[in-house]
């Protein structure tokens, strides 16, 4: 027998023996539930050989449980209840009606996307539940393979596991350098990215930025170079710092030039090659109502 029917088994063992015990009665059980009186006793004889004691016992008055008896019942109904709920977000989930959304986004580009879409979101399913985590896209990523997400709003990084997913590119943005405002480039209006060979990049841990290091590469040899990653760090916070400190660059989507970072200056690159797309990720399978309706919002901004 399969471990499913076996669960499947003792749930509905335990969930005759709360029935026996409501009525007082095997006879009374066995007719509320639809059963003979020997199959219901058979069912009881069954769930006290795996639990292993006595968990019913007759007096004048009726069936009352045991001491064990009680115990199974104060121990199994919270659990027979998270597994009702479960079950039932299941199936609203299999029917397009999940009533909570989980959302991974990254922090820097919510203002310009992520924010006015869930503005859209909750005028149109305002008894929706979100719950938004702010991750790296590695986090994202591992999120949804997990099904701890719903949605990743991931990224050019995105593209790394676009194929595991459903994936739609929601916006093609410019790019921008970052350089330390002392830098004797951080006044232009514009540079090109053949004005940054010879200079220091400051990548990121591909662990944690998938796919970054490689977009940036690929950028710089359509301008003709191979750039070079002085360092590598842990999370775009040290990138930044980086910059300042060691007199570095690093590429970065043009969302950036509408912040303020102390030390740092973002100039616009004009290579008309040089795009970062935002990508957003969601679970392959049925999608949810919610989920649609968050993506026409994505969409509508973006």
């Amino acid at each position: 027998m399969s471990d499913v029917h076996t669960l499947r088994g003792m749930i509905e063992r335990i969930r005759a023996l709360l029935t026996v015990i409501e009525e007082g009665s095997v006879n009374r059980a066995a007719v509320r539930l639809r059963i003979t009186q020997p199959a219901l006793s058979r069912q009881m004889q069954a769930l006290e050989n795996e639990v292993g004691g006595k968990l019913l016992e007759r007096e004048t008055s009726g069936v009352k449980p045991t001491g064990l008896g009680h115990a199974l019942v104060q121990t199994m109904t919270p659990l027979l209840t998270r597994y009702d709920l479960a079950l039932a977000d299941l199936r609203r989930q299999a029917r397009g009606e999940r009533s909570e959304l989980r959302v991974g986004y990254l922090a820097s580009a919510a203002p310009s996307v992520l924010t006015p879409a869930l503005t859209r979101l909750r005028k149109a399913q305002p008894d929706l539940k979100l719950k938004l985590h702010d991750l790296s896209p590695r986090e994202q990523i591992d999120g949804l393979r997990g099904g701890e997400l719903d949605v990743a709003l991931i990224g050019q990084e995105g593209v790394v596991a676009a194929k595991e997913f459903h994936s739609l590119k929601l916006r093609s943005l410019g790019v921008c350098v970052a350089v330390s405002s002392s830098d004797v480039v951080a006044a232009k209006k514009s540079l090109t990215l053949k004005q940054l060979k010879g200079r220091d990049f400051i990548g990121v841990d591909e662990d944690q930025m998938p796919g970054r290091n490689r977009w940036m590469t690929e950028l710089c040899k359509t301008a003709g170079f191979k750039p070079r990653m002085a360092v590598i760090v842990d999370g775009l916070t040290n990138v930044l710092s980086l910059v300042v400190s060691e007199s570095a660059v690093t590429l970065l989507p043009d969302y950036f030039l509408e912040s303020s970072h102390p030390g740092i200056s973002f100039v616009p690159v004009s290579d008309a090659e040089a795009r970062w797309d935002f990508i957003v990720l969601w679970q392959k399978g049925h999608t949810s109502a919610a989920t649609r309706a968050l993506l026409e919002a994505l969409k509508a901004v973006a």
